[in-house]
């Protein structure tokens, strides 16, 4: 039986952020506490989570009765709550879609978009297979809809004969759509369906670690706390093959899988309740040292005073 990987790096990685400020005086708001209670809820990305957890650490140092509940149903699940006025925050591994804003409309919910770090989209194999580097192509030729590819030398005979075993993102999940919209590029926006699939990346690390000639994908932060039981593949984007990493994301050598990570906030919540108020200016304060905690690459500084700007915008 296979063990299930934890979130140990996220928390250790929050752990140290709050010594760090803490050590530093703390975030902008008041050390003592007393004036900030009540509720935020928070869904969506598992991409994003590790994040919103690493905010939620760090807030409840200032603010222990502000009480921050983060779950992770993907990104679409995440927007269906948000949009149905469940959800005070939505994490999302990609921008919001039309009908997704329509159902927001509907219900008159009114929300910012923030911009809050940049992760280099990972396409993980067993450890084992022989496989180093894809081409878009070759991804296009392994994940694309229309693609009956079952061993790894139809992809390219100089691939091994080993069956291939599919462990990806479930279609909630926004990293799923990032890949089926801007990397595969299919006009259905979709992949194969002969996958096994979840919203749980962990349940991904799970399968793909454990099945010999296995392949998928998820953020960064999940590969480099699992690179001991996994094998990240290179990716030739047309200039030769680049390994993911916070550089190569950030340089934009690692294309066309380094992609922008958003949290959408309700601007109601934000304005009325003092609770979601607080967590969100702590994440937005914090917003580089929370990004480099939960392993992603913190925001340069133009999109920093960008986010500082949309969310100086709420309520105004």
């Amino acid at each position: 039986m296979l063990k299930l990987p934890k979130r140990t790096a996220v928390v250790a990685g929050a752990t140290t952020l709050m010594l760090s400020l803490a050590a530093c005086g703390g975030g902008n708001a008041e050390g003592d506490g007393d004036a900030v209670t009540g509720s935020v809820v928070v869904d969506g990305s598992s991409t994003v989570y590790p994040m919103s957890v690493a905010a939620q650490e760090l807030v409840n140092e200032e603010h222990p009765q502000v009480k921050v509940s983060v779950a992770e149903s993907g990104t679409g699940g995440g927007f269906e709550k948000f949009c149905a006025g469940e959800t005070d925050i939505s994490d999302a591994s990609r921008p919001i879609k039309d009908e997704e804003k329509a159902a927001c409309d509907e219900k008159g919910i009114k929300y910012t978009e923030l911009l809050v770090a940049t992760d280099a989209l990972t396409v993980a194999v067993h450890p084992d297979l022989g496989v180093e580097c894809l081409t878009v192509d070759q991804l296009v030729k392994l994940l694309g809809p229309k693609s009956k590819a079952k061993n790894w030398n139809e992809i390219d005979p100089s691939f091994p004969d080993q069956e291939i075993s599919f462990f990806i993102p479930g279609t909630d999940s926004g990293t799923y759509d990032y890949m089926a919209g801007d990397v595969i590029a299919d006009e259905s926006e979709s992949l194969r369906s002969d996958v096994e699939s979840s919203e749980d990346d962990n349940i991904l690390v799970q399968g793909i670690s454990g099945t010999e000639g296995a392949v998928g994908f998820f953020g960064y932060s999940y590969y480099e706390e699992n690179q001991d039981s996994l094998k990240a593949l290179q990716i030739d984007g047309g200039s030769g093959c680049v390994a993911p990493s916070a550089d190569t994301a950030r340089d934009g050598s690692y294309t066309p899988l380094a992609r922008p990570l958003f949290v959408y906030v309700k601007n109601s919540s934000y304005t009325d309740n003092a609770a979601v108020k607080t967590y969100v200016d702590f994440y937005i304060e914090n917003l580089g040292d929370i990004a480099e905690a939960a392993a992603f690459i913190p925001l340069s500084d133009d999109d920093y005073a960008k986010t500082q700007d949309a969310l100086a915008g709420i309520g105004s």
